[in-house]
């Protein structure tokens, strides 16, 4: 395909690249502080939330901590570090403010459809690991967000909660399980694509599907020349703006290191991809209702912790096991595999081969992982099963994950396993890098962001009243503000029809 000459260039305001749920929420909250904002947004793809978004390619928890024990380890004297875990459980709890804000001032169906209650459970065998969760739980409910959170040993409870996973255990394995009723299913592509049908139809705002951004860069009067290839028409659209987002998922690492800015030095990316064992079989999907989440095996990383979760996608009920990891140099899903080795540059190879010599045991995971055969997978799945069939399951692949690397001054490099919002020092740009669990605290990160880039609007009366208002617990911590909390959450809950159970297959 040609390319033509590049068209006169536009001008924005802000420019999104990458049309996930972080660059949704970014661009729904900016047209709710300031609605004459102009917004160009272009995505490689010709739909919304089709990479790490799109149901099929995350787990769609909705990361609240209540059962991810990788969020609560345990520490050297034997106690329980519960910070991180009542962090990202403050963090869903805006996110499902802003969810209920968008969906009481706008009627788009898939704001309404987009999340299911579903009980989150963390089970664990063996009497270290019942010992470590009866500390987690007692840790854990001593905060108000953990509150409600049931704790039992007792097989006829625990076969009441999750009956498959109890069903031909061996009588004489020491079990436990706790159960937080308050547990959701989000399904982030629904929700992505909703909140994309409402900015398309906000004045101002041009979405460009099917636009592939390659080069952005800072002139000397500050603002960013952006331009980005029509990939049907090979024509290409320039565009200057003096604020870029780039939220493009495994994308994002390429896109930070053209920039050029200091603030993206060092930065690297390890790409992970995923897989799902998918049950086929309505008669067990029926069985089970609930995310029951375990313990990662001694050695392995936070991202292999394995779950049995239920999920609601397209008002149907579905079950997946995993995830079983896997290794491709793909950044994206629908990627390239020059990714990796393009994504290598003088400024970031030390810190890439430091963190690689220092996560051997990563490697090792991973390389035993692409190793597997179904008959591996099937025995992993029997841990959690004891009575899977192989019939009932086929193999699905995931999204790819890129888990950032980054300099340390002390490590020299070090991998890291959540998310990182990486900004210029003005504000004008900032990218997100990363992994779990960040569509789930998109709110809070996002918020965060717009008060690091629009410092100045963030402080006025105005603005500071409109984030009150998508988020009424802005300003407040509501691990210290019980009250505040149940008020918020029974409202949520039933904005967002959340005191029923999901709907079953049909």
């Amino acid at each position: 395909m040609t390319t033509t000459e590049p068209t006169d260039s536009a001008t924005a305001d802000v420019v999104l690249i990458g049309a996930g749920i972080m660059s949704a929420t970014l661009g729904m909250m900016l047209k709710e502080l300031q609605p004459d904002l102009t917004i160009a947004i272009y995505e490689r793809l010709d739909v919304a939330a089709a990479e790490s978004s799109d149901a099929w390619n995350n787990a769609g928890t909705g990361h609240s901590a209540f059962c991810e024990l990788n969020y609560t380890p345990e520490k050297p004297d034997g106690s329980i570090d519960i910070s991180k875990a009542i962090k990202i459980a403050e963090q869903f709890e805006e996110s499902k403010q802003f969810w209920s804000y968008l969906a009481e001032t706008y009627q788009v169906k898939e704001l309404t459809r987009f999340i299911n209650h579903i009980p989150h459970l963390s089970f664990v065998w063996g009497d270290k690991n019942v010992d470590f969760l009866r500390k987690r739980h007692a840790a854990l409910t001593q905060s108000p967000l953990f509150q409600g959170m049931e704790y039992t040993q007792d097989r006829e409870m625990l076969e009441s909660w999750m009956p498959l996973v109890m069903h031909g255990r061996d009588p004489q394995q020491p079990v436990a399980a706790t159960r937080m009723d308050l547990g959701t299913d989000v399904n982030f592509g629904s929700l992505t694509r909703g909140m994309f049908t409402l900015l398309q139809q906000k004045p101002g705002v041009t979405v460009n599907f099917h636009h592939d951004v390659d080069k952005l860069k800072q002139k000397e009067d500050g603002l960013w020349r952006i331009k980005a290839k029509d990939l049907t028409t090979g024509e290409v659209k320039k565009t200057r703006a003096p604020f870029v987002f780039i939220g493009a998922g495994g994308g994002s690492l390429p896109l930070l290191i053209k920039s050029g800015i200091p603030e993206g030095s060092g930065f690297g990316g390890f790409p992970v991809s995923g897989q799902w064992l998918k049950c086929v079989n309505p008669a067990v999907i029926a069985q089970h209702h609930a995310k029951v989440y375990g313990k990662a095996a001694v050695g392995s990383p936070p991202m292999s912790v394995p779950h049995l979760d239920t999920r609601v996608i397209n008002g149907k009920q579905e079950l997946l096991f995993g995830p079983y990891a896997g290794f491709s140099t793909k950044f994206l899903k629908q990627g390239s595999y020059l990714d990796l080795p393009l994504s290598v540059k003088l400024s970031n190879m030390r810190p890439m081969i430091i963190a690689g010599l220092k996560n051997l045991p990563l490697t090792k995971y991973l390389i035993n992982q692409v190793a597997q055969s179904p008959e591996d997978r099937l025995a992993a799945l029997r841990e959690y099963l004891p009575e899977a069939k192989a019939q009932d399951w086929q193999l699905e692949i995931a999204g790819q994950r890129v888990q950032v690397i980054k300099k340390d001054e002390k490590e020299g490099g070090i991998l890291e396993f959540g998310t990182e919002v990486v900004a210029a020092k003005d504000g004008s740009i900032a990218a997100l890098l990363g992994a779990s669990p960040g569509a789930s605290t998109a709110v809070s990160i996002m918020i965060n962001l717009i008060q690091r880039c629009f410092p100045a609007q963030s402080a006025t009366p105005a603005w500071q009243g409109k984030f009150r208002q998508m988020l009424p617990s802005f300003g407040h911590h509501l691990n210290e503000e019980p009250q505040l909390l149940a008020e918020l959450r029974a409202h949520t809950s039933q904005v967002l029809g959340l005191t029923e159970t999901a709907p079953t297959s049909h």
